[in-house]
């Protein structure tokens, strides 16, 4: 008789007042699916070789994957990422070892869509400092703070992948003009999309709204830089929801107080958590948010099902379809898989 298929939950997910930290995610598909799973003893913000070595997959969220993480002498075949950063993954090493990586795009699409258009509108509408008038008994002061409306406006993406796609589809009621910059997409995949291509200087001159949807690279660490946002109009409004560091925080605050820039949403800051007295947190034209706008019930099932849907696909033999390090499937570890795949 096989032995049967294990999987390795790590602990952040363990919760005592709900079925995990996130609500439902669905393990009770894997059990439904005759997969013995187990949530991992706590770790210390990284996960342990001795600890994930007797399993054939891990769903994973927060701890980092290093080196020594796929060290061990039989590491899982799959590391199943719940979302779609992977920024504290040693994806080299992964390949390396035969370890295969996915993410969650097709869970994280919309909620990330919603939660940059939830910052759009409350920084278009000066949505804290009104609300702060209510709660300073300051009612003579509504008028001081108008906003502005999307209608016709340029709505500008750093970066063309999926969050951009499903954040312009949610804009189309608001009749806004679309650019973006993104080297990895062609004009013509862009007109496709009734989105204009254009380089990343011309995106922040543009643009009545700039929104940071690309992933942390060595090419995009600081690219909205001092220089860059020089080019911006007093109006301009930025958005990230992508990772703190893309924006220089120095010349972003800079913006911010001169004026130069009109305002900022951000989900993402560089530190983060910022430190108590960081000049964002007093700045009056500055949204915030704990990195976790995004995080709903229907992002946690969406990035749950996904996970889960590549890890029974290795399970089956089949290559997941959302796999970061391809590569891995030429190791002799996953070559079935490439097989599978390609018959």
């Amino acid at each position: 008789m096989s032995r049967r298929f294990t999987v390795g939950v790590s602990h952040d997910f363990v919760a005592a007042d709900r079925p995990t930290s996130w609500g439902d995610i669905g393990l009770a598909e894997l059990t439904a699916a005759g997969v013995d799973w187990h949530f991992l003893p706590p770790d210390d913000g990284e996960l342990d070789p001795d600890r994930e070595d007797c399993y054939d997959a891990v769903l994973f969220a927060a701890p980092a994957i290093t080196a020594r993480t796929v060290s061990g002498s039989r590491p899982p075949r799959l590391l199943a990422r719940f979302g779609v950063g992977l920024d504290e993954v040693d994806l080299a090493a992964c390949t390396r070892a035969g370890v295969g990586v996915t993410i969650t795009p097709d869970g994280a699409r919309r909620p990330v869509a919603a939660a940059a258009l939830a910052l759009i509108l409350a920084a278009s509408h000066n949505l804290v400092a009104k609300d702060r008038i209510v709660r300073d008994g300051r009612w003579e002061d509504r008028a001081r703070f108008m906003g502005r409306g999307l209608a016709g406006r340029r709505v500008g993406a750093f970066g063309l992948g999926n969050v951009a796609v499903e954040l312009f589809r949610l804009l189309a009621p608001f009749g806004t003009e679309n650019l973006a910059t993104d080297p990895m997409r062609t004009a013509e995949q862009a007109a496709e999309l009734d989105v204009r291509l254009v380089s990343l200087p011309e995106l922040m001159a543009q643009s009545d709204v700039v929104v940071i949807t690309a992933a942390l690279t060595a090419q995009t660490r600081r690219a909205v830089d001092a220089a860059m946002l020089e080019l911006v109009r007093p109006e301009t409004v930025l958005i990230n929801v992508a990772r703190g560091p893309i924006v220089d925080t120095d010349a972003l605050v800079d913006a911010l107080a001169s004026g130069r820039l009109g305002a900022a949403g951000l989900d993402v800051t560089d530190p983060e958590p910022l430190p108590p007295g960081h000049p964002l947190l007093s700045l009056p034209n500055v949204t915030l948010a704990p990195h976790s706008l995004a995080w709903t019930d229907e992002m946690a099932l969406g990035n749950g099902r996904s996970a889960i849907r590549a890890i029974l696909a290795v399970r089956d033999g089949r290559a997941p379809t959302y796999l970061a390090n391809r590569d891995v499937l030429e190791h002799h570890r996953l070559r079935r898989l490439r097989r599978e795949e390609a018959s």
